[in-house]
Formats: structure tokens, sequence, C-alpha cells
């Protein structure tokens, strides 16, 4: 069964392309991505995130069923704030899913733990919880003009500051907000009950919040370096072997794929993510092979045409020799693009 928003209508409406993904069908864009793509770099977009879970824990062990489970520690952080985190397989510490934690504020211990697309119920059989994803949208409202804009008609929501998480009110009915999103601009993620979602969008339409879809959240993603499960997280994929070594609490006594991560970093790693610029138009595409002369080094993860910087972008999983500023080839169906290793983010 094909899952749908509740602001499925809505996009129709608009004539959005609309594509499967993660089991939903969801828009890929409405006025084209590379338009929607500049828009959210100068202003202000609006994407609809309903895809992602929402998994619901309360109570007074929800602290520690996340703490043990999870690869961030929770106790850097406190109610009213999220962090970005792992669940890992437990046998080779791969990544089964990387999630963001919003800890609600106030004094009862309530987390909403945000699954990708098509995890939600991995997660839930690792972490237990309520999946209440079914009850309402989520709206990401991102770009360097989108607190100003937002504020113009729900204030509240507008001030939730970075990696904050709010317990705000849209039309009388509770909405949670949070400092956070995937596109390396300012910007919000608001999960409102379904019933009020078409009138949230609304109002934020009126404000000049355009909306746009998946395929500009891609190149915005892919341009600020972040990873997609699926590609640069997944299986056989560790935290370290993706750089993300910072959202490991080693010093925490137990989680799921600890050892693993641990006899990872003791033997050292076969591979490591790295940043690829190529020249020109011409984009580098995921599974693309990347050399080094003759020897084949690694594989693109991601690939694209930046709009910012207008050439070729690419995340690739190389040989951890290759080192920052080295100059690699990446095979584009039999002709070879010129690259070179770049520090991340893109942009």
């Amino acid at each position: 069964m094909t899952n749908r928003s509740p602001l499925d209508l809505v996009h129709r409406q608009l004539g959005a392309k609309m594509v499967p993904f993660g089991g939903w069908d969801m828009p890929l864009e409405y006025s084209g991505t590379i338009d929607e793509h500049l828009a959210c770099r100068s202003g202000a977009v609006m994407f609809d995130v309903s895809h992602l879970g929402t998994v619901r824990l309360s109570g007074a062990d929800a602290f520690d069923v996340l703490q043990s489970s999870l690869t961030n520690d929770l106790n850097k952080i406190e109610p009213g704030r999220a962090q970005y985190t792992h669940l890992l397989d437990e046998a080779d510490g791969s990544v089964l899913d990387d999630i963001i934690v919003w800890w609600h504020p106030g004094e009862d211990s309530v987390f909403d733990v945000m699954p990708n697309a098509s995890n939600t119920d991995r997660v839930t059989d690792a972490i237990g919880g309520t999946d209440i994803t079914a009850t309402r949208a989520v709206i990401a409202v991102q770009g360097p003009d989108a607190r100003e804009l937002v504020g113009g008609v729900f204030a509240e929501a507008s001030a939730v500051g970075r990696f904050k998480v709010g317990l705000c009110t849209w039309n009388d009915m509770p909405v949670v907000v949070a400092g956070t999103g995937y596109t390396g601009e300012p910007g919000i993620e608001i999960a409102v009950p379904s019933d009020a979602a078409p009138s949230l969008w609304e109002a934020l339409a009126g404000a000049g919040i355009r909306p746009a879809g998946l395929g500009a959240r891609d190149t915005l993603r892919l341009e600020a370096g972040l990873p997609l499960h699926g590609h640069e997280l997944g299986p056989g994929i560790t935290p370290l072997q993706a750089g993300l070594s910072w959202v490991v609490a080693f010093d925490k006594p137990a989680f799921r794929g600890r050892q693993a991560l641990l006899d990872e970093r003791e033997r050292g790693l076969h591979r490591r993510l790295r940043g690829v610029t190529t020249a020109g138009r011409r984009p580098p595409r995921t599974g693309c092979a990347v050399f080094a002369g003759d020897a084949k080094v690694g594989s693109v993860t991601s690939g694209n045409f930046s709009p910012i910087l207008e050439h070729g972008i690419a995340l690739a999983f190389v040989d951890p020799a290759i080192a920052l500023g080295d100059s690699v080839e990446i095979d584009v169906r039999g002709s070879r693009l010129a690259g070179t290793v770049v520090k991340l983010p893109f942009v």
C-alpha cells in the first residue's frame, strides 16, 4: 500500500510531479528542481517531509531506552533540544538508520524519534514507542529568510532556535517545532496535526514561502555534504567510514554496535567518505567508479550538478590514503571526469 501525505491533495492542485519514495507518494518538483534549489538558497521554501517517521517515547524509562540504543549521548542536551544520532546493527556497527531526536520541553520525558521514510518499523522494533506518523504532517521551512517569513504568520514557531524544540499552537491545535533541517540553510520543521496541515501550508504560501520537492531537497543536502540513508549510510557502512564519528559517544558504557565500532577503530578504516568536485556541467552519478591514475580507489555514493557552484559534485567512498587536494577521475559511462578531493561541505 502506498502512503499519502495529509498534503497530497494540495500538491496535486499545485501541479507537483509526484513520485514514489520510501513507500510514499511525494512531490518531486513543482517549478523545477534547480529553480526550487536556488529559491531555498536565496530566500525560503517549504518541503512536505511527512514521509519521515515519528516514533514517540515517553515515561520514566524513555531516556534510558534511547541512551542504550542510539549512538549519541542524550546527556549532552536537555529537554527542549534536538540531537542527530544513529541506530546501529549490533553485529557490524553499520547504520540501520540516522535519526533526529526531538526532546520535548517540560518536566515529563517525551521524545519524538524521527526515522527515515522506510525505516520506521525497524526503529520501533529496536526502541519500542508509539508510531504516530499517520497523525501529523511535517513541513520543513528552509532558507535564509525562513524565520522572518514564518514569523509573519506563526511567530511562536519562528522563535524556536537552531536545534531547539518548542511546543506551539496553530489554530488551537498542538504543534511540535524543531530548529532542524536538511539543506545547510537556517530553518524549522513543523509537526502539525493532519487536519491542520493544509491551513498551515496555505498560510506559509501566503507569506511568500514557495513549495519545493524532493529533487531540490536532495541537491541541497548534497551541496551541504549531508548523508542520505541508502547512499552514504546503510548496510555495511559505519559512522566512522562516513566521517561521522562525532555522532558516536564511545564514553557511554553501552549502545547497540559499540563493540563493532571499537573493533573497526582499532584495526583501521578500509574506506572513508570524501567530497569530490568535477569540472563542467556533466554530473557524476551514484555508482560511478573513482580512479587515481589507473587504480580504482572507490565509487560515488551521490553525485549531481551543483546549481550554486555550476559544476559537478559527488560524495564517494574511497581508499583512506586519498587525501584532500588529491586529483582523481570519475568514470561516467566510459569517459573520465577530472576531479579534486575537497573539504565538505561543498556550499
